[in-house]
């Protein structure tokens, strides 16, 4: 890749002459409301739209991208400053930029603060470092040796390699491989470090597709094939083969040289079973996106998509914002997880945005999931998705049974306990049938609560209005909202008792302590978020279960994810109501799809599975729909009543969040925001009220919520009402349209 081209001298000055050339539209990647206007090269015409420029903000260089609108001419052209370089970067797409505008309207958030997900990796702008490789010269030095032999036979024969790859396979040293450039039998090259990506293998045949999955394979590479917007929602019960499914959708999409593919899934860390199927049926690993790559990878998959030599991306949310060249076909797994839900910086919801993405690059979008949304159920219904459904699990392999163990009658043994008899009896049981057994508890650490049975005293985070959680393992309390630690406390920081401390609910450890107890010589395995912490770890940890050597597994939300145990046949949900509890009106949709999921790990080969769900509720509405199988009845008893009260997605709502340092500022700041609230026909302001997390991080949190139509535009009554008000200085104000999270 060619050096910037740099068209000022440090020492040029900046003014320009009022007829010096032409004025550019430059979006920078900052909170700003617009693009800014710039002067182009001297002597040259404007760079065309999407051209990534080096140029100057106030003093400071920054990396902007020229835009596709017209400058503004504002300013006059004079006091214009320069484009100063264009970069050897590949230009961004049409339907890259109109995707950046189109979120900044929807979500509320400057355009530039979009556009900097987009230049999220700041190494993969400048031109890459260049590796010495080695190529065959066709000339064999008159002095040769078993060690040069080897090293021939290792270099390929049309393809640069570098020297260290080569001295590895020859198993020699580099000074041997340089020894060899010096004689003329190889030559040296200077080439990029990145090397390019392999291209997937599309002549590998996968496994025999049933009825089922072959006709919905049959709608979606059909549309493929086309070339043309359509969403389909995937509703495949745990185990159907959904991904066979839409694997066959992206060879279609890849048989066009020119096409990329996005599988977006929700924690990529966790999906180590996923990609090794995935290679195994490609022939190459696909292109990792996520936060905790390197800056080598990240700039290697960010220039590769870029290019289009990175034909299939696999990521976390943040990878619907990669530059894409040509989009063919994008994948949401796993469509109903809250994580695709992006809560800090610009707020959007990623499957949403995928469906968006789809439509302005005319390609089709694919959701799958065994519990879909009810957002995607509906638009199903009502015919803007194509709902295909697989209700047979792949190879014969059956459903669970679901039973439940009414806690208010069949407890447990001791009210330091948490597992009931009936529970425990069903684990050893499995254990000495030599299976494997999972046990639910979404619920991190040891204790969510601590507390002085002496004076009551509540260990409360500093920051944030949350207890402190009490993690033995670390030996420390955790706040899992701002990451504040503390050791544990030997005394009540209040009355100063000893041994009055009292750990208040189980969490995961707890539950550890328990099993290990009832079962010493189980061998257990524990997958949290503490314990999982790379996808490494989670590799060894998944290999450990599958090959047999792990009893039970105590897990939080993490073991829903996925993964396809064949020997685990016992699930024991230890607490089923958790997730019931609070007003979210998502509550029983999420508890019911959790559970699902969960349910799902069990019976996935030939051995049949059995759920057993600890409840004090045995006749809510979610257990009866786990327990009869009457999962569709459920939803349709959730839609009506979205419906009737006009909740998404038959309306629409919009999150107002102000916080600040000092309560009484945005106390007052939110009194003003509700007095100049809209007063439209079916538009409803709520709050303003404290939100229930009161504090986090040390900032003060009020809330409002706009309910409104569905037909209502929500985006221009929120501005309307923002511009009506003046902020008091350090309140800030968050917009959340479509908010999933009310805390």
């Amino acid at each position: 890749m060619a050096e910037q081209t740099t068209f000022l001298d440090e020492d040029m000055p900046e003014a320009r002459a009022a007829d010096a050339g032409a004025r550019v539209a430059v979006m920078v990647p900052r909170p700003l409301a617009g693009a800014l206007d710039y002067a182009a090269p001297l002597g040259e015409d404007a760079p065309p739209a999407g051209t990534f420029v080096q140029v100057k903000l106030g003093n400071k260089p920054i990396v902007g991208v020229v835009w596709h609108e017209e400058a503004e001419g504002r300013v006059a052209f004079k006091k214009l400053k320069p484009i100063e370089a264009l970069l050897p970067v590949p230009s961004l797409s049409d339907d890259m930029m109109r995707f950046v505008d189109w979120v900044a309207a929807y979500t509320l958030a400057a355009p530039g603060s979009v556009l900097k997900m987009v230049m999220s990796c700041p190494d993969a702008l400048k031109a890459p470092p260049m590796r010495a490789h080695v190529v065959k010269t066709g000339e064999e030095p008159a002095r040769m040796s078993d060690q040069r032999l080897a090293v021939l036979d290792a270099v390929a024969d049309d393809t640069p390699m570098t020297v260290q790859a080569v001295a590895e396979m020859a198993g020699v040293s580099e000074a041997v491989v340089r020894g060899l450039v010096k004689a003329g039998g190889l030559a040296s090259l200077e080439l990029p470090s990145d090397a390019p990506f392999r291209a997937p293998d599309l002549a590998i045949k996968g496994p025999k597709l049933t009825d089922e999955q072959t006709l919905a394979t049959k709608a979606i590479t059909d549309t493929v094939w086309e070339k043309r917007f359509q969403p389909f929602l995937l509703d495949g019960v745990t185990g159907s083969g959904k991904t066979e499914v839409y694997f066959e959708a992206i060879i279609e999409a890849l048989a066009d040289n020119d096409t990329q593919v996005l599988v977006l899934v929700p924690e990529i860390a966790l999906t180590t079973q996923w990609l090794k199927r995935f290679e195994e049926r490609f022939g190459v690993a696909p292109v990792i996106w996520h936060s905790d790559i390197g800056n080598a990878e990240r700039r290697r998959a960010w220039r590769g998509v870029a290019s289009g030599s990175a034909r299939v991306v696999v990521g976390a949310r943040s990878s619907l914002f990669l530059p894409y060249k040509k989009l063919g076909l994008i994948v949401v797994d796993e469509e109903h997880d809250q994580s695709f839900k992006q809560e800090e910086g610009v707020l959007y919801h990623a499957r949403d945005m995928a469906v968006l993405r789809a439509r302005i690059a005319n390609c089709a979008v694919v959701l799958a999931s065994a519990t879909p949304s009810l957002e995607s159920l509906v638009n199903a219904q009502q015919d803007r998705y194509v709902h295909l459904k697989l209700r047979e699990r792949h190879g014969g392999a059956v459903l669970p049974e679901i039973h439940t163990i009414d806690m208010r009658s069949k407890g447990t043994a001791s009210a330091a306990e948490w597992l009931s008899p009936i529970l425990i009896d069903q684990i050893s049981k499995t254990v000495e049938a030599g299976e494997q057994a999972i046990l639910f508890l979404n619920r991190r650490g040891y204790a969510p609560l601590t507390l002085c049975r002496n004076c009551g005293h509540r260990f409360e985070c500093p920051n944030c209005t949350a207890w402190l959680v009490e993690h033995r393992h670390r030996e420390g309390m955790q706040c899992h909202h701002c990451g504040y630690e503390t050791g544990l406390p030997d005394s009540c920081p209040d009355c100063k008792q000893e041994d009055t401390l009292a750990a208040c609910g189980p969490g995961i450890e707890r539950l550890e302590e328990e099993v290990m107890k009832h079962f010493p010589t189980a061998r257990l395995a524990v997958m949290t978020s503490d314990t999982m912490t790379s996808p490494a770890l989670t590799a060894e940890m998944v290999e450990k279960i599958t090959s047999g050597a792990v009893d039970i597994i105590l897990g939080t939300q993490i073991v829903t994810k996925g993964y396809h145990f064949p020997n685990i046949t016992l699930v024991g949900v230890v607490d089923a109501d958790l997730g019931l509890r609070g007003g979210d009106m998502r509550a029983a949709e999420r508890t019911y799809q959790q559970l699902v999921q969960v349910a799902g790990r069990a019976g996935r080969a030939d051995k049949p599975g059995r759920v057993f769900l600890q409840t004090y509720e045995p006749n809510h509405p979610v257990t009866e729909a786990l327990v009869g199988g009457d999962g569709e009845g459920f939803i349709e008893k959730e839609i009506e009543s979205r419906a009737r009260y006009a909740m998404p997605p038959f309306g629409k709502l919009v999150g107002v969040i102000l916080s600040g340092l000092e309560m009484r500022a945005v106390a007052d700041a939110s009194r003003n925001l509700a007095v100049a609230a809209p007063r439209l026909k079916d538009v409803h302001v709520l709050g303003p009220a404290p939100a229930p997390l009161a504090r986090i991080r040390g900032s003060y949190r009020y809330r409002l919520l706009l309910q409104a139509p569905k037909d209502a535009n929500v985006q221009k009554i929120m501005r309307d009402w923002l511009s009506e008000v003046k902020v008091q200085k350090g309140v800030k104000i968050k917009v959340d349209i479509d908010p999933m999270s009310f805390l």
